[in-house]
């Protein structure tokens, strides 16, 4: 497994498929509710705000928030979108076949970015069919669910299983690392995160 550095990743993707990187044209694609920052929401109801294209990952500034019509105080960046409820699972793909299923898991009152755990399951998830017609070629292809609704799309494996881990365990800047006999800690800070315990 490789893994590519942020500007690495960007320029091997195909103009063409660069789209799939924007998380409102995915959404919209494949027909979620949901829109940019100056439209209007179907019902007063919580959505997901967030970036419509992020290259640091992390979730950073996604966000649920009750809507009741507009959306013009939003970052014109940011997009809405439906909220879908069930297991999250991060899906590599190698060369279309699956390759690695991780399932996440999150507190609800914690931040969209704070999980506290990713462990490798044993299940078979299909290449989504959206990604059928890729122009370009691309040997890992990394997809997240939620219920089985695919939300994003990245040309590369998932990054926090590189160690041939089983098991991720999020580290977070109020957190120190303790002492484990069953877990090894990695340093591997991004955004508010120090590191993993890795099993």
């Amino acid at each position: 497994m490789y893994l590519l550095e942020g500007n690495q990743e960007w320029n091997q993707i195909h103009h063409d498929d660069l789209w799939l990187y924007n998380k409102l044209f995915l959404s919209r694609v494949l027909g979620y509710k949901c829109g940019p920052t100056g439209t209007t929401v179907p019902k007063p109801d919580f959505y997901i705000v967030r970036p419509s294209i992020n290259f640091l990952g992390m979730s950073i500034h996604a966000r649920i928030e009750w809507i009741e019509s507009t959306t013009d105080h939003f970052h014109p960046a940011e997009f809405w979108c439906e909220i879908f409820q069930g297991e999250h699972l991060s899906v590599d793909f190698k060369n279309q076949t699956c390759e690695l299923v991780v399932k996440g898991t999150r507190k609800s009152e914690d931040p969209l970015y704070k999980w506290e755990k990713w462990e490798k399951i044993d299940r078979n998830v299909d290449f989504p069919s959206i990604l059928s017609t890729l122009k370009g070629q691309y040997e890992w292809i990394n997809c997240e669910f939620i219920d089985n609704y695919l939300i994003e799309v990245q040309f590369r494996p998932n990054p926090d299983f590189r160690y041939h881990n089983t098991v991720a365990i999020p580290v977070w800047d109020e957190n120190c690392p303790q002492e484990s006999s069953d877990y090894c800690f990695i340093e591997d800070s991004d955004y508010k995160r120090k590191g993993f315990w890795i099993k």
